[in-house]
């Protein structure tokens, strides 16, 4: 069947009209009403979908001829770079695309029963209860303003009407199920008073409420860390196995995909340009683009550093505590250790890089370290106690010391232009005619792998991979010796990670740089750092030579980490 979809659903047939065999149910229809033919068929069945936007007249195509299918029980994973189309297509699957700008043509069967024929009405049946999804962030996901227990409520009453006990009680038995602990306390929580862990627990406990057959879940690991990702993968993976419910899964990490998966599916520039058997695709892929995803893995190290390389930083019994104040005339009851007594020495031309959980105080030490925030204990540059320096004082030392955020999007000014960006820097700390600062900016942007006529260019302008070297550019432009690097390549895709881990090493090499690497990463990690800080509530646990730490990890909780990065298995 091939059906085009432009703008809104079709009409629902009349009440007292015959339907068609192909048609979807009336609104009074129940999902018994939707049972396949025969056991053996394919529970989602996806035939040359197309899907485009109409973006000011222009016809863009985000999908373009997509067939796969996924068996029941099973997890297929849908893999590619940003804008191949994944989410897309998962999207499209319960039409959940702008009506007014999106064309849809192709086949969807489900349970043998066209999904694109189907009205808005009777897709309701469809969403939440046979279909359910789990999106990448579940903080944009899930409501501020209601309780965990009026969320899950919601969805519960898509199927039937309960009593206001009955629904508690099966709310509180589904945050059992996803392991959420004390589920009676978290009934009356709101989104912010939860983990990130907690909250996609939430969202995994109302895509199952209805005990759906196809769980499709859109990157559903991405912005946690390494041991709560494993933790809801092996979660889902155990109520897959409970339940018998089919998973889609959408992912970039390949490792997940390793692991997790049944089957795969590659996607670029809206199609399937490879599909089989997990093992056999990575064992034997056949096609150039999945051999590129594969090989795009961090993997190598850094240029070795000399063993008598100058001492360029250090810190002594560093402390960041943070008063907890109570009572009437707010006394200090207690604090709150984010950095708690931490020695660290870095070297000129050497990687250190900082790893642990959310929380850990990774972020925070790198900024006690470059003087953004207040703390206690020692901080030597090049054996000059900054620690001590009022901002005046500082001043020629901020030069030295640079930092790369997360996300360049977020970090770069829109309104200001690459050329701009990059020079900032110069106007504060040297003294420089027109003409030398824009000499200065092209040399910096060859540096780091950018035309000279990208100067002109304003953020919005350049892809991911493009914005984060224009970050590299602001902060090398400088000359600094010391970079800190906080979550550099986690917004990226592989292929760009790993272009963005070779240039980051070849400047090393190039200028002597120092880095101080934060990460939870620990593949990126691995590939870029000499030295690792392990660090867990503010305290450090472990630390050494990086292969030392990866090969034989002296405590448990380091040895947590790198199963739950599936790091273990290959070392």
């Amino acid at each position: 069947m091939n059906s085009s979809i432009k703008g809104s659903s079709p009409k629902e047939p009349a009440a007292n009209a015959p339907l068609p065999v192909e048609a979807p149910p009336t609104h009074n229809a129940t999902i018994a009403d939707m049972r396949p033919t025969t056991d053996t068929a394919p529970l989602l069945k996806i035939d040359q979908l197309v899907v485009s936007f109409d973006q000011n007249g222009t016809v863009v195509p985000a999908v373009q001829g997509v067939s796969l299918q996924v068996n029941r029980g099973e997890t297929l994973a849908l893999v590619g770079e940003s804008g191949s189309g994944k989410s897309v297509t998962a999207n499209t699957i319960l039409r959940l695309l702008p009506k007014k700008s999106s064309s849809i043509q192709g086949s969807i069967q489900f349970e043998g029963k066209e999904l694109t024929a189907y009205s808005e009405v009777a897709l309701q049946m469809i969403r939440g209860a046979s279909i359910a999804m789990i999106f990448q962030e579940p903080m944009t996901a899930l409501n501020p303003l209601h309780t965990v227990e009026r969320q899950i409520g919601e969805v519960l009453n898509l199927r039937k009407t309960v009593t206001p006990k009955e629904r508690r009680n099966k709310i509180r038995e589904l945050l059992a199920q996803v392991e959420i602990p004390e589920p009676e306390k978290r009934l009356k929580s709101y989104p912010h008073q939860l983990s990130g862990g907690q909250r996609q627990r939430v969202m995994i406990a109302m895509a199952i409420a209805n005990q759906p057959k196809l769980l499709i879940a859109d990157e559903p690991t991405t912005a946690l860390d390494v041991t709560i990702q494993k933790q809801i993968l092996e979660l889902i993976r155990r109520l897959q196995k409970n339940t018998g419910m089919a998973v889609l899964l959408i992912t970039h990490d390949l490792g997940v995909v390793r692991h997790f998966s049944d089957r795969v599916a590659v996607m670029r520039h809206g199609k399937i340009v490879e599909h089989n058997e997990t093992q056999a695709l990575f064992t034997h892929p056949k096609d150039e683009y999945t051999r590129m995803l594969l090989d795009a893995e961090p993997h190598g190290a850094p240029a070795p550093v000399p063993e008598n390389a100058e001492l360029v930083a250090m810190t002594k019994d560093l402390r960041i505590w943070y008063p907890i104040k109570r009572g009437l005339f707010q006394q200090t009851v207690g604090h709150v250790k984010a950095v708690d007594d931490i020695s660290l020495t870095l070297r000129k031309g050497e990687t250190l890089g900082i790893v642990g959980e959310s929380g850990s105080g990774k972020t925070t030490l790198a900024q006690a370290i470059l003087r953004l925030i207040s703390s206690e204990g020692v901080i030597n540059v090049h054996n000059v106690p900054i620690h001590r320096m009022s901002r005046k004082l500082l001043r020629p030392y901020r030069r030295i010391m640079q930092i790369v955020f997360q996300d360049p999007f977020a970090s770069l000014s829109p309104r200001m232009s690459v050329s701009q960006i990059v020079a900032e820097g110069l106007e504060i700390h040297h003294h420089l005619s027109r003409k030398e600062r824009e000499a200065r900016v092209a040399d910096t942007l060859r540096d780091v792998g950018l035309p000279e006529d990208y100067s002109h260019r304003f953020p919005h302008e350049l892809s991911g991979g493009q914005r984060q070297r224009v970050a590299i550019a602001r902060a090398l432009i400088l000359k600094p010796e010391i970079i800190v690097l906080d979550e550099p390549t986690s917004a990226l895709d592989r292929s760009i990670q790993a272009q963005v881990i070779e240039l980051l090493r070849n400047l090393q090499k190039k200028y002597e740089l120092s880095y101080l690497f934060i990460s939870h990463d620990l593949k990126v990690v691995r590939a870029m750092s000499h030295q690792i800080l392990v660090m867990k509530n503010g305290k450090v646990v472990e630390t050494g030579n990086a292969e030392d730490v990866f090969q034989n990890p002296q405590t448990e909780y380091t040895r947590q980490l790198l199963s739950a990065a599936f790091i273990s298995d290959s070392v």
